[in-house]
């Protein structure tokens, strides 16, 4: 591995300026035949250094070691010179044990007190009603009363860097995890009771089932989406065509439903970390076909699967040929019309990027901005901060260096550990040892299907946008001049979601305190992709609108969130109305493209890069 690394290096000495400037001076990078430019050997070194990171990146999953020793070490020496904690900590194991002896001796009368340590909400480990039975129910309090002491010993302590408490917070749950009575048989009433009743067929069934995903994890196989779930047939059917095609983005203008449509078109920016299906499902909660058939003219960005061969793919490049492409494609199209911009999770941060930078340009091809579950500022980032430092990026830019592109795995194991005890161990306790198949929703398999992302471009938007925050920072430049959100003028509506951990709310927030356009912002139930889900008929939801007036003074989230009574129902038409006050009057509706000048159609929707696997 390293000899061929060192065989390369001199071939790919730019490869070493792009995707880790820190990693040797930039000395070692001046141009040729200057008295400090780089020798073969300066190259060779630095690649053997980036072959071993990446060498190691693949054992740990992507995950520094370098990083997780300097959380531990940094709470083990403030914990030893903290004595107050120390007794704090023995007064609560003491306490904690009182409460299971209490409990347990409660029990001897037949019937059980109040648990002392009720599982957190997203835990579904212990939903079987055998948990409330001797002797589980000891066990797992027993459990949730040492999660509650490692909890509040990997708090805040005087001194100890917050993210690096919360570091091996997290750590220490994903340890805890791995030893929970609900992972093995006989300590877990639910297996028991199936094994009883299916005579162990359901551990056969299991067994068949791990050393299927095993084979599939070993592969590196990408799982097919399950027929009864067709792309292009159940999910991904709205009626249209591709109208545009690059080397980076497919353009699908969709059908029209209604015979007049508004004159501004809308222009949907999906994530490039996943599929943009999740905006057009199955057809009862398929956001694009609803947006169709509220009369407008809609445009979607389908992303490609980049390869090993696009690693050099920038984020510029995301922002030029993806969406300053589409509206260059739209405005042939619908010619004579501003755009309504529509950006999703990171397709929201992109766009919010290109459209400072259209306002600081005086291009003005733009009607109004959304941004849905979209950050712009990343210092409260949510949970996934937890993973990135100066050391976990160096990590991953190794190992991407070596590989082109982020693979699925690597990116989904991240997502998965924040919620592990429901998406790892709850899913393989159903799994391997109930012998439950997976039951394929619509939204499961768009989350299967997922997509890498080009080395590149992914470090420049980690440590660019994420680690040093430099959209709301004043230093992220645009074609070499810094961008700020504050020239946007156009009217922005942007929404969060409640339980979002991945873009909380209040980061989303923020936006309103980086622009003075008038503004909306609404907050709905649910998390980051099902708060956006949320189609009319949906049971259940509600959400919250305020408005901010273009140049008003800001107001904190937790009291516009006081000021905002809740409304029931879909977010969806709220939206719609604004949109329609920003719209022209209805016209008769377009056809597909426009062949007259340069963008037939070339194949129906959804594409040939949906496709990629």
């Amino acid at each position: 591995m390293a000899h061929e690394f060192l065989r390369q290096a001199p071939d790919r000495p730019e490869s070493l300026v792009t995707y880790l400037p820190q990693t040797i001076p930039a000395a070692a990078f001046a141009p040729a035949g200057s008295p400090h430019a780089p020798t073969e050997s300066a190259h060779r070194h630095a690649a053997l250094d980036r072959g071993a990171m990446a060498s190691l990146a693949r054992l740990t999953g992507g995950i520094s070691p370098h990083a997780v020793l300097d959380a531990w070490s940094d709470w083990t020496m403030h914990l030893a010179r903290a004595p107050g904690r120390q007794l704090e900590l023995a007064e609560r194991a003491q306490a904690n044990w009182l409460k299971l002896a209490q409990f347990a001796l409660s029990g001897l009368s037949g019937t059980f007190g109040e648990k002392p340590f009720p599982p957190g909400p997203h835990d579904t480990r212990w939903s079987h009603e055998g948990w409330d039975k001797t002797p589980f129910t000891l066990w797992q309090q027993g459990f949730l009363g040492l999660q509650d002491w490692w909890q509040a010993a990997t708090g805040d302590l005087r001194g100890l860097r917050k993210q690096n408490a919360e570091r091996t917070g997290c750590m220490m749950r994903q340890l805890l995890d791995t030893v929970s009575p609900a992972n093995f048989p006989l300590a877990n009433p639910e297996i028991l009771e199936r094994s009883l009743s299916t005579g162990g067929r359901n551990l056969v069934e299991g067994a068949a089932h791990f050393l299927d995903d095993a084979c599939h994890i070993v592969a590196q196989e990408h799982r097919p989406v399950p027929e009864d779930f067709a792309l292009g047939k159940v999910l991904a059917c709205t009626p249209g065509a591709v109208v545009f095609r690059n080397d980076l983005m497919e353009l699908i203008q969709y059908a029209p439903a209604t015979r007049t449509v508004r004159p501004e078109p809308v222009l949907i920016v999906p994530a490039w970390i996943m599929k943009y299906y999740i905006l057009d499902l199955s057809a009862q909660n398929s956001f694009i076909r609803w947006l169709v058939a509220q009369g407008y003219t809609v445009f979607c960005i389908s992303w490609r699967n980049p390869s090993a061969d696009h690693a050099d793919l920038s984020l510029e490049d995301y922002r030029t040929k993806g969406i300053m492409r589409a509206v260059e494609a739209i405005n042939a199209i619908v010619p004579g019309q501003r755009v309504h911009a529509n950006g999703y999770c990171l397709g929201g941060t992109l766009l919010a990027i290109a459209a400072a930078a259209m306002a600081r340009d005086g291009d003005d091809r733009l009607a109004s901005i959304t941004l849905m579950a979209a950050q712009v500022d990343f210092a409260e980032a949510g949970e996934l901060l937890l993973f990135l430092d100066e050391s976990q990026v160096a990590f991953l830019e190794d190992m991407m260096w070596a590989q082109g592109y982020l693979d699925r795995p690597q990116m989904s194991g991240a997502f998965a550990l924040i919620r592990s005890e429901d998406l790892i161990w709850s899913r393989s306790v159903r799994r391997y040892f109930l012998g439950e198949q997976d039951m394929p929703t619509d939204i499961s398999v768009w989350l299967r299907d997922t997509t890498r992302m080009p080395a590149r471009m992914h470090s420049e938007y980690l440590r660019g946008v994420f680690l040093e925050n430099r959209i709301t920072a004043g230093r992220f430049a645009v074609e070499g001049r810094v961008i700020a959100l504050k020239d946007i003028s156009v009217p922005m509506f942007v929404i969060g979601t409640e339980s979002d951990h991945i873009a909380p709310w209040r980061s989303v927030y923020k936006t309103l305190l980086f622009t003075d356009c008038d503004l909306h912002f609404l907050l709905t139930k649910g998390g980051h992709n099902t708060g956006i889900l949320s189609e009319p008929g949906h049971p259940r939801r509600h959400y919250r609108l305020g408005h901010r007036p273009a140049g008003a003074l800001y107001c904190d989230p937790d009291s516009w969130l006081a000021a905002q009574e809740p409304a029931e129902g879909s977010w969806w038409p709220e939206w719609a109305r604004w949109l329609d006050g920003h719209s022209g009057a209805p016209m008769p509706a377009r056809l597909l493209g426009a062949a007259q000048r340069g963008y037939p159609p070339l194949e129906p929707a959804p594409g040939s890069y949906i496709h990629q696997a």
